[in-house]
């Protein structure tokens, strides 16, 4: 007792300041959770008491073909959007890298769509491009090509939402030219000595330097794309249509537990969700131990 009497003597003021932070845990991020988690054992319709059912939700799951649906959109969604994204964003970084005039307004334009992140705004922008009687259509007829509807199409609705996904990799972009930024030039340059060409220094210097980074990119890309919705939502109306082809699984989330009201079960899709990301991040730490290089 007196160990505990003298810690919070010497710290009660440091505590009294982080009240609100406290607070905040507490009331908005601890207790939700724990009910959610509670509510994932339940059947709970918003407007009666929750009964418990036990593993219920997770077991209705592996039955369910909407459900399993919806995790193999996310999936390809994850395996086609991230990597896109991730390489133009280098890319384009690599580019930017280079000592041209005005470099500070491109590097601007080229951060714009980022800004606006998943807005309804652009998915409604996207959705128009994208239509029957879209910008895409209209360039193809002008060359004497027949369009489609491209988003109302199951074979290519999902591949319009990977675009867009793509077109805003600004965020990324900036944080590969921060890296590019912090290589050291004299490597470049006995590479150079060396005769080393563009390429050869890519792979040998620029590529491994950047290891960290891209990590970085990659965690932080994969948890954005399996928690992808405002797009599908926006450009499917809802639905996840056509027959499903951009019914990603925060979207039949959102149905299951704002449509139907079985909050039960959307708790449960929450927290696969959860246990899933959580997964594939520690796989990558676990992986990074082999291709990331940490200059120290």
């Amino acid at each position: 007792m007196t160990a505990i009497k003298t810690f919070w003597k010497n710290n009660w003021i440091g505590y009294l300041f982080l009240t609100p932070w406290l607070i905040g845990l507490i009331g908005l991020s601890a207790f939700p959770m724990g009910f959610s988690l509670y509510l994932a054992f339940t059947n709970y319709d918003l407007f009666s008491s929750p009964k418990w059912i036990g593993l219920s939700n997770f077991i209705e799951m592996v039955h369910d073909k909407k459900y399993i649906s919806s995790v193999k959109v996310t999936i390809s969604y994850v395996l086609m959007a991230v990597p896109l994204a991730l390489s133009f964003a280098l890319a384009v970084a690599l580019l930017l890298n280079k000592g041209i005039r005005g470099i500070r307004i491109y590097r601007a334009i080229y951060y714009v769509p980022s800004l606006f992140g998943g807005s309804v705004a652009v998915a409604l922008l996207w959705r128009q491009i994208f239509g029957g009687e879209g910008l895409i259509n209209k360039i193809l007829h002008f060359f004497g090509a027949e369009g489609l509807n491209w988003i109302a199409t199951p074979s290519t609705a999902l591949y319009t939402l990977i675009i867009l996904s793509t077109w805003q990799f600004g965020s990324a972009m900036v944080i590969f030219l921060a890296g590019l930024k912090q290589i050291p030039i004299d490597l470049y340059e006995s590479a150079k000595i060396d005769g080393a060409g563009t390429f050869r220094q890519f792979l040998n210097i620029t590529f491994p330097m950047l290891t960290p980074i891209l990590f970085f990119n990659l965690v932080m890309q994969i948890i954005h794309a399996f928690q992808a919705f405002t797009p599908a939502f926006i450009v499917s109306g809802g639905t996840g249509g056509p027959l499903n082809s951009t019914l990603f699984y925060t979207l039949y989330l959102y149905q299951k537990g704002f449509a139907q009201f079985d909050m039960g079960y959307a708790a449960a899709m929450a927290w696969m969700l959860l246990i899933t990301i959580a997964l594939v991040t520690s796989l990558l730490f676990v992986t990074s131990r082999k291709w990331v290089y940490y200059q120290e």
